[in-house]
C-alpha cells in the first residue's frame, strides 16, 4: 500500500493459496464457536425446534412443585393453627371414637373370628390326615396293630384284585430304587423268574411278604433282615409287584401299609 502524497510504501502484504485458505477456516471455526456459545449460554436456545419443548416441561415441573409446596405451606399453617388453639384451651379435644375408628375395630374384630376359624378348621384336617397316616391298618378281626415299613418309594399304578386273581398291588419305582423288608423276618426264597427278574419271599410273624418283580437281589436265601433293611434293587422299568398274607388268607397291602 502507497502514500497518494508522497507515494511511499506504507505497509504490505503477500497474499497466497494456503493464506487465504487459512484466513478462511479461522473465520469459519471462530463463526461456529460463537454461534454455539450464543446458543448454548444465552436465551437464544429457546427459538430453536427442540429447546422450547424442553422449556415447556421444565415449566409444567416447577408450576407442579411450586402448587405441592404450597399445599404442603396451608396443611402446615392449618396444622398450626389447631396447636396454638389447643395451647391457648380454645378447643376441647373429643374423647369419642370417630366412625372411621369403629369401623375399623369392627374390621379387626371380624378378621380376626374368621382366622381363628380358618386356623380350628386347619387343625382338625392336619389332625385327621395325621391320625390316618399313624394308623397302619384296622381290619375287621381287631388284631394288634404293627408297624410296616413301605417296601418302595413310587406310585401305585394297580391295586390288589382278588376276584381276578391279582393278589399284589404294582408300584411304579425311579431308576436304582431300594426294595425295603416291610418288617422282621427270613428270606425263605428267593426264585429268578423268565424275565431275568426276581421274586423274593419273606416269612414274618404274622405275614408271609412277596415281592415279585425284583431286579437285583442284595440278600441271599436263608438271612434275618430288620424292618426296612434292603433286600433288592429296581431298575425303573419293571414294576415291584407286592403280595401280603396271613397264614393263607389274603391282605391288601393297601390297607396295612402307609404308602
Amino acid at each position: 500500500m502507497l502514500d497518494d502524497l508522497t507515494l511511499r510504501e506504507v505497509f504490505h502484504f503477500r497474499v497466497s493459496l494456503l493464506s487465504a485458505i487459512s484466513i478462511i477456516t479461522i473465520a469459519i471455526v471462530t463463526l461456529i464457536v460463537l454461534l454455539s456459545v450464543l446458543i448454548v449460554y444465552t436465551p437464544l436456545r429457546n427459538i430453536l425446534p427442540g429447546y422450547s419443548a424442553s422449556l415447556r416441561q421444565q415449566l409444567i415441573d416447577e408450576s407442579a412443585r411450586v402448587d405441592s409446596l404450597q399445599a404442603d405451606l396451608t396443611m402446615q399453617r392449618q396444622y398450626l393453627d389447631v396447636i396454638k388453639l389447643l395451647t391457648a384451651g380454645d378447643i376441647q379435644t373429643d374423647s369419642v371414637q370417630s366412625l372411621d375408628s369403629l369401623q375399623r375395630v369392627e374390621r379387626a374384630q371380624i378378621l380376626e373370628q374368621q382366622r381363628n376359624d380358618y386356623t380350628e378348621s386347619f387343625k382338625a384336617q392336619y389332625e385327621q390326615k395325621e391320625h390316618e397316616r399313624l394308623m397302619l391298618f384296622d381290619n375287621a378281626s381287631n388284631k394288634s396293630v404293627l408297624q410296616l415299613y413301605r417296601p418302595v418309594r413310587g406310585v401305585i399304578t394297580e391295586s390288589a384284585n382278588p376276584a381276578e386273581r391279582k393278589y399284589g398291588v404294582s408300584v411304579r419305582t425311579t431308576k436304582n430304587e431300594n426294595v425295603l423288608s416291610i418288617m422282621r423276618g427270613q428270606i425263605v426264597l428267593i426264585e429268578r423268574a423268565e424275565d431275568n427278574t426276581f421274586s423274593i419271599v419273606l416269612q414274618h410273624t404274622p405275614y408271609l411278604s412277596i415281592y415279585r418283580r425284583v431286579t437285583k437281589p442284595m440278600k441271599t436265601q436263608g438271612m434275618l433282615v430288620e424292618g426296612g433293611e434292603v433286600i433288592g434293587v429296581m431298575d425303573g422299568e419293571t414294576e415291584l409287584e407286592l403280595e401280603l398274607w396271613d397264614a393263607g388268607v389274603f391282605v391288601n397291602p393297601e390297607e396295612v401299609i402307609a404308602w
